[in-house]
């Protein structure tokens, strides 16, 4: 085993990034895209793991390609691994046993700090792609209570649809639209919302946006992933 901690990883430990086998665009923001990243990542498909197999059906059937392509990276030198998905939390145990390094398969794993950095009556709120398909089990498994507070894009122009499709192309207007009324039924849901974890990785690209529109902070895979990175390469000084 090789941890974090190795001096043979010192200042080499890239993330790896577990990326679901998808054609959509991966525009800057995106976790997909290596120009989001000012640090090393690194990238493997998960072969058959398509978004309609990740969030509308059991992630646990991928479990095998997964620890064999996170294995991969580990390999390769990665001393920390992420996916592409906010739906995998069903896998984050399993995962980060057989990888025997840092996992973090969502950006939903924020939420218990997210909450107690914020004030006592305030707590966050979560934009899923699909709300239907967050389950309890989906939030117990990486600490989230079963009441926070969800709303899907579901309903929308395209967001959903397109990525849970994966269509060649996306209408990015409408796209950004369909966040932007998506965080804004969840504050009108709940005036105690004080804080938004985006849980589609797809969704990191219209973060500011959905923060200046609503005057809330806003999490996400990239928040999570750059935390992360910070703790497996602290910066010298």
């Amino acid at each position: 085993m090789r941890y974090p901690g190795d001096p043979s990883l010192k200042r080499q430990s890239p993330i790896g990034i577990l990326m679901l086998d998808t054609q959509f665009p991966r525009i800057l923001g995106d976790i997909g895209n290596p120009e989001t990243w000012p640090f090393p990542v690194l990238y493997r498909v998960v072969a058959g793991a398509s978004p309609t197999r990740a969030v509308e059906q059991n992630p646990r059937a991928l479990l095998a390609p997964f620890i064999e392509a996170g294995q991969d990276l580990v390999d390769q030198g990665c001393s920390g691994i992420v996916t592409t998905c906010g739906f995998l939390t069903l896998l984050q145990d399993e995962l980060r046993a057989a990888l025997d390094v840092p996992v973090a398969t969502s950006s939903l794993m924020q939420f218990p700090m997210v909450q107690a950095l914020l004030p006592t009556n305030r707590h966050p709120g979560i934009l899923t792609i699909s709300r239907p398909a967050l389950t309890p089990a989906h939030l117990q498994a990486v600490g989230v209570p079963a009441d926070a507070p969800v709303v899907g894009t579901e309903g929308g122009r395209s967001f959903t649809r397109d990525i849970l499709n994966d269509q060649p192309s996306l209408n990015l207007e409408d796209c950004r639209l369909d966040m932007l009324d998506a965080a804004q039924a969840l504050i009108n849901t709940d005036s105690q919302v004080g804080a938004i974890i985006l849980e589609c990785t797809n969704m990191a690209p219209y973060a500011t946006e959905i923060a200046e529109e609503t005057g809330l902070p806003v999490f996400s895979v990239i928040t999570l992933v750059h935390w992360l990175h910070a703790g497996l390469m602290p910066q010298q000084y």
